[in-house]
């Protein structure tokens, strides 16, 4: 970081350049310094369209995923580029920004890059009603500047760079003038005489650690940047964008603009000019005049007491499950842990403290529990995929459980860790294995193997008992930093060559190091014996202080705990009350207090995505803070709560964890009794749920497919007799979200040329046709094939954009790859499996195997495979890198069951991407992809109708199974138990023939408890449980321990009894 004195020696420079007129070297000095943006020059080069230059001089200044004002500029400037490009029809320069400009914010906002794409389509942007008022090149550019320049004075990283100080005219020839008449002034006396530059105020403020100054002693040594100690140091990557918006327009929902860019599905939509809910284009609309007050930061923030949870005991640690965001950890100072359904208020686990294993452990623990019995639980967290959970104790132990999803858990492992408390404890990935990290009061820290318990690694150095430990990895360098309560930071490697950095903490105070969620930015806040608090960020690769958090008024009664949310603030318990800071913004953002009621130092945990946040308050309570999308999440997850009061133990978890772990479970009286009588929910009448047909005016076949957007505002279905239907749910007052839902009625999309997305039926044979679509990730393309060639529609205009791949054989089954949608997966008629990548119009790939047609295929993004199935009941999984076979395994049929519609196959991954769902006519079975083994079946009686469909929910913790009798079947995912069964009688009216049966289901891909069944009287019906129940029943007890389906391990399982 430069001093004052160079910060005034480049304004005297910047000056004398200007005076001078050596324009390209001013420029290049203010781009590389940093210290003055220069807006005129700034505006010369937008209006001349010098695009390169204007991204070259920006980043200067700052990067693309510096805040939310910089990601809206960068955007702004690349949009207008695009609009450009395609203005003069080069649609080869178009593709290009879009490719290599664009896609960047394409994970941040789906529905804008689809957009921006469908534009590609059109003969002239124009034509699409909502660009119509975009006028020439000249007008758009000094349009954009103005928002431009209006987002720079918004932007904290220009606030102090966009006015050259007031310096007298000529100053820095008049110094040197002054200097060689007099040679004995010190080149040092610039700064002392130079009473025109003010003191500049410095955004970041950074405090070398060696230098004197208010958190050092005058003789600190020299510290060590943490990159000459990383054997490979490392940026990371991933794009972190907290807040603002991007879109083809300046904003006028102020609402929508402080949530920021994915949080919510009402924050910054695509919007233009003509609609009443879009927000309007830059180039046809007035940016509003209080543009600060669009990015009011604080409606960002959890205010909201949603719930407050009566914990029974002091909450000494909470944690957030990772992916199930309102299960909550919570351990006590009396040695309890609990976990909470936050959405429901409900309790679902409760243990108290005890030694697992007292004959293992040591003499020392023993003496220490018969002096002392007291024991507080002093860190509790979760693993990264939240199977596992570690717990530790203030004396000596850690214990880890493992978590088998609702009120399961499991113990693990038990590690007599240190010698008095164990102060701290985290889960990292040293050598790619799962190690659990602690440290303690004998000033150790310590590495252990989480399979077997065996210590890894032990690292000495410090002179105090250790307060925390924080792990981290870059680039594949693991290492760890460590604080003691003496005030001392080190850092460490996984090679016991001792510390390699040694920080005096801030104030020296007892402190925790925690990193921002994307990796990049490193925060310390802690609070030394006089009761001074520090909150700060670190630059890591210099040992520096970069900035000082202001906001600490008063002592602090304890150490106060922080945390991080959304890569954009930070939250400290201070003073009964939680206090914000937004990242890049040293002064206080507000102050909560939650309705009163918290203690001096309250301890605080956001859940992931920052739309909760757990604090600890008086009499023995927790709260529960939420922002909006908080809200919108314990709604929905209240209805998923499977644990009825007193009743059923849960069995569907996110998570299922197959791995042999020991089952020591103590049978205590506070768990739920699971004798308690259980019921089958069955819905027999329209009154019983929510429902809702969907209209059509055009003739329909048979409905083969069934499919929802995945933004989950429209439902896309495909008729037998090749037609395909598209109905899009409206967003308005009773509909905010635009999402699909019973309580409004869609609309039947259908283009003003009155043109339908009609499948090829040129050499098809309707008796061996398999209708087969599959949808692009971001909705704009839809693959299908009935039997004939393969189409490509484009969804919004319904246009054929190509047919490929005349049969025979013809496809009956296409999957679009994960990470690629140029790349499609075909199944085939004769068996074989075709790799068809649409950009060059080629089979790159030909896979054989099956023996039968293909009737699944499914990719793993997280296993890098394909699985493929076929009416064969083979599965076969594919690497799907070289396509080389890896796996393969049968269904067993049972006896007597082997007509050829009820063996069709089809396949579907999990949440997690590692365990899959086999589906035919006889049973359900959940597979563990890589070794093909059977961990669950459920069998079909023989007596039943066979199985047509079935699907995981969203959040796979539900199988939504269609019975070709006209039953809907909704299972438990984690053992396959029926929870819930919807008779026909409860959607199919009675002057409909009985012969009315579903084929195909789909699931909501955001709300769990909505699915949707394509009917063989070409109909299609949305199904949602009664808003006062909030779920599809509640599964049925565990009797002993175990499951009334099968629990297997083997790739051939035997039959089960079908529950009634």
């Amino acid at each position: 970081m430069a001093t004052s004195l160079s910060r005034d020696l480049i304004f005297l420079i910047l000056q004398f350049l200007d005076e001078e007129r050596f324009k390209d070297t001013l420029h290049k000095l203010e781009q590389e310094s940093g210290f003055f943006f220069n807006l005129k020059y700034f505006e010369e080069l937008v209006l001349s369209g010098n695009w390169d230059e204007v991204e070259k001089y920006l980043s200067g200044f700052t990067k693309l995923d510096d805040n939310r004002h910089s990601m809206k500029i960068f955007f702004e400037i690349r949009k207008q580029k695009y609009l450009e490009a395609l203005d003069k029809l080069d649609r080869g320069k178009a593709v290009d920004i879009l490719v290599k400009d664009l896609k960047v914010f394409a994970s941040l906002n789906e529905d804008l890059f689809k957009e921006m794409t469908m534009l590609l389509t059109l003969d002239n942007f124009r034509e699409n009603d909502q660009l119509s008022n975009y006028r020439d090149t000249k007008t758009a550019r000094a349009i954009m500047f103005i928002e431009l320049k209006k987002l720079f004075e918004a932007n904290p990283l220009f606030r102090e760079k966009l006015q050259l100080p007031s310096i007298r005219g000529s100053r820095l020839r008049m110094l040197i003038n002054q200097s060689c008449k007099n040679s004995n002034d010190s080149f040092a006396q610039l700064a002392a005489s130079n009473q025109l530059i003010g003191s500049q105020p410095q955004i970041e403020g950074f405090l070398p650690m060696a230098a004197n100054g208010p958190f050092q002693p005058a003789s600190a040594p020299f510290q060590t940047p943490l990159t000459t100690w990383m054997s490979n140091p490392s940026i990371v990557t991933h794009p972190a964008v907290a807040g603002g918006g991007i879109g083809f327009g300046s904003i006028t929902n102020p609402a929508a603009i402080s949530k920021g860019l994915g949080d919510s599905d009402d924050v910054y939509k695509t919007r233009f000019f003509g609609a009443s809910d879009r927000v309007m284009l830059p180039v046809i609309n007035p940016v509003p005049k209080n543009h600060a007050m669009m990015f009011n930061p604080t409606d960002e923030l959890p205010r909201t007491v949603a719930r407050t949870l009566i914990q029974g005991s002091v909450p000494t640690s909470m944690d957030f499950h990772p992916s199930q965001q309102t299960l909550l950890l919570v351990g006590t100072n009396v040695g309890g842990i609990s976990l909470w359904e936050v959405s429901s208020g409900e309790k679902l686990v409760s243990r108290h403290f005890q030694v697992w294993n007292i004959g293992a452990s040591t003499m020392m623990l023993k003496a220490t529990l018969i002096k002392d019995p007291c024991v507080s639980v002093k860190r509790i967290a979760w693993t990264l995929d939240g199977s596992l959970f570690g717990v530790a104790y203030s004396k000596h132990m850690i214990q880890l459980y493992a978590y088998h999803g609702g009120n399961d858990i499991r113990q693990h492992l038990e590690i007599d860790a240190h010698v008095g408390s164990v102060n701290d404890l985290a889960f990292c990935y040293p050598n790619k294995k799962l190690s659990v990290l602690t440290c303690g009061d004998d000033k150790t820290i310590k590495v252990w193997d989480v399979a077997t318990g065996a210590k890894l690694y032990m690292f000495e150095g410090h002179d105090a008992p250790i307060h925390s430990v924080c792990p981290h990895c870059k680039e594949n360098v693991h290492f760890i930093f460590s604080t003691s309560v003496d005030g001392k930071i080190k850092a460490w490697l996984y090679d016991m060559m001792g510390s390699r950095v040694d920080y005096d903490a801030p104030g020296r105070s007892c402190t925790t190091m925690a990193y921002s969620a994307d990796g990049k930015r490193l925060f310390s806040c802690g609070t030394n014996k006089d009761g001074e608090s520090h909150i700060v960020e670190w630059n890591e690769n210099e040992g520096l202080v970069k900035r000082i958090y202001q906001g600490f008024y008063k002592r602090s009664l304890g150490v106060v705990q922080f945390d991080t949310t959304k890569n954009r603030f930070l939250a400290v318990g201070d003073d009964h009350s939680v206090k914000f800071w937004e990242m890049d913004n040293v002064n206080l953002l507000t102050t909560i207090e939650a309705e009163g009621g918290l203690p001096a130092s309250p301890r605080i945990r956001f859940n992931k995505e920052g739309t909760l946040l757990a604090v600890s308050a008086n009499d023995n309570r927790i709260k529960i803070l939420a922002t909006v999308d908080g809200l919108r999440l314990m709604c929905t997850y209240e209805s998923r709560s499977l644990i009825a009061a007193g009743s059923a133990s849960e069995t569907v978890t996110k998570h299922e964890d197959t791995r042999n772990l020991e089952d020591a479970k103590p049978k205590l009286a506070e768990e739920v009794n699971s004798t308690k009588s259980w019921k089958l929910t069955e819905i027999s009448e329209p009154a019983q749920f929510r429902s809702l047909r969907l209209s059509t005016c055009v003739k329909s076949d048979k409905i083969s497919r069934l499919i929802y957007t995945n933004s989950g505002t429209a439902i896309l279905a495909l008729a037998t007799n090749a037609i395909h239907l598209l109905w899009k749910w409206p967003r308005n007052d009773l509909n905010l979200s635009g999402k699909a839902t019973t309580k409004i009625t869609p609309q039947l999309v259908q283009p003003p040329s009155g043109i339908t997305m009609t499948n090829d039926l040129t050499e098809a044979k309707p008796e061996e046709a398999l209708s087969c679509f599959a949808l692009s990730k971001n909705d704009s393309y839809v693959m299908s094939a009935s039997g004939g060639k393969i189409s490509l529609f484009n969804m919004m205009t319904f246009k054929t954009m190509a047919t490929f791949m005349s049969p025979p054989p013809a496809a009956t089954y296409l999957a679009f790859h994960p990470q690629d949608n140029n790349i499609v997966a075909v199944g085939m008629n004769d068996s074989t499996i075709h790799i068809y990548n649409v950009r060059v119009d080629e089979v790159t790939n030909n896979l054989t195997g099956h023996s039968k047609r293909i009737t699944g295929l499914a990719f793993s993004n997280v296993l890098n495979v394909l699985v493929s199935s076929g009416a064969d009941t083979q599965i076969i999984v594919w690497n799907s890198d070289r396509w080389e076979r890896q796996n393969s395994g049968f269904l067993q049929i049972p006896a007597g069951r082997t007509s050829t519609a009820m063996l069709d196959t089809q396949v579907q991954f999990h949440q997690d991407q590692i365990h899959l769902l086999a589906i035919n006519g006889t049973q359900l079975a959940i597979y563990e992809t890589k070794k093909l083994e059977c961990v669950k079946q459920w069998i079909v009686k023989e007596s039943s109708a066979p199985i047509s469909h079935a699907i995981f929910s969203c959040d796979s913790q539900l199988i939504y199974a269609s019975f070709l009798d006209g039953t809907v079947r909704v299972f438990g995912a984690l053992n396959l138990q029926l929870q819930c069964q919807i008779n026909p009688t409860a959607y199919v009216p009675f002057n409909v023939s009985s012969s009315v049966s579903p084929l195909v289901i789909a699931a909501h891909p955001q709300e769990p408890n909505q699915f949707a069944l394509g009917l063989t009287d070409g109909g299609v019906h949305v199904f949602e449980p009664l808003e006062s129940e909030g779920k599809w029943g509640v599964p049925p007890p565990v009797e002993d321990g175990s499951p009334s389906c099968i629990s297997i391990a083997s790739p051939i399982a035997p039959s089960s009894l079908e529950q009634p």
